[in-house]
């Protein structure tokens, strides 16, 4: 029986610690992505607990920063000769403006831009298998995202002036969710690529997240989830025998969802790839 390798990134806890360790129980080896070397460290000893002869590695990279995409898929070269699962899972909503040394706003370079980016990296390396399936997490709050159809602006400048957190997050995720639609459309025969909601989650996200966000937590973890149950979406796509249909959809609650008017927008979503990968300087598929 061949290996099956599952890179997880912002995997130091919450949703992407569950789904790590729901992974291994499924026989995948683990390449666990944390923030810094400590977190990388605790992360490595938590999941190695439930490895159960599985292997598990953590590396570290502040997504962030683009030079820090760049090293972690060199590391990841060097690591993994494939990739069956990549999840993409770490994001955050500032409360406040912030770009980062690359000139982009933090939420978008997190959210939108590092998995991209990184997904991208890791085809032109020829790292992943051939029926790999790619999943980005995405959010409910995609309802909240405003994207310009004409001129879209995926490096979250535009928000400077007018920075709303919830706002600027469902922007983020919305944008995500178009690049994966057009991304699923360019993919090698027999790879797959999906958007997958947890919903609303108990975790710090909110907490750590500060502004709005922490404040619509006391009232949301009145029906929030475990991250245990929220992994089942993004499990069930990383583990179904067959790969889940429709390419390049919108899943939550463990099936095909709709998604909103606005990401299902074809013209747009292939616009909105296009000037991603032109701002990170990458060869569209």
């Amino acid at each position: 029986m061949n290996t099956r390798t599952a890179v997880i990134t912002g995997a130091a806890g919450g949703l992407g610690r569950a789904t790590a360790r729901q992974l291994l129980a499924a026989g995948f080896d683990i390449i666990a992505v944390t923030r810094d070397e400590r977190s990388a460290q605790a992360t490595a000893e938590s999941l190695t607990a439930h490895a159960r002869g599985r292997t598990v590695h953590a590396l570290h990279a502040d997504l962030v920063d683009r030079t820090a995409v760049r090293a972690l898929a060199e590391r990841l070269r060097d690591t993994v000769g494939h990739i069956d699962v990549l999840l993409n899972n770490a994001g955050a909503a500032f409360p406040q403006y912030a770009e980062t040394a690359d000139g982009t706003e933090r939420t978008h370079a997190l959210n939108h831009l590092a998995p991209f980016h990184l997904t991208h990296l890791l085809l032109a390396d020829a790292l992943f298998a051939p029926t790999a399936r790619i999943i980005n997490i995405s959010s409910d709050l995609v309802t909240r995202g405003r994207v310009d159809t004409d001129d879209p602006d995926v490096s979250g400048a535009s928000w400077r002036d007018r920075y709303a957190q919830i706002a600027v997050y469902g922007t983020s995720k919305l944008m995500g969710l178009l690049a994966t639609t057009a991304l699923a459309t360019r993919l090698p025969a027999g790879m797959h690529a999906y958007s997958a909601s947890p919903g609303v989650i108990k975790t710090g996200f909110n907490d750590k997240s500060g502004g709005l966000l922490k404040a619509a937590s006391l009232v949301s973890s009145l029906f929030a989830q475990s991250p245990e149950k929220a992994a089942h979406t993004p499990v069930l796509l990383a583990t179904a025998p067959t790969p889940p249909t429709p390419n390049g959809g919108f899943f939550a609650k463990g099936a095909a969802a709709t998604p909103p008017k606005s990401a299902r927008d074809a013209e747009l979503a292939a616009k909105i790839y296009d000037a991603t990968a032109q701002s990170l300087g990458l060869v569209p598929l």
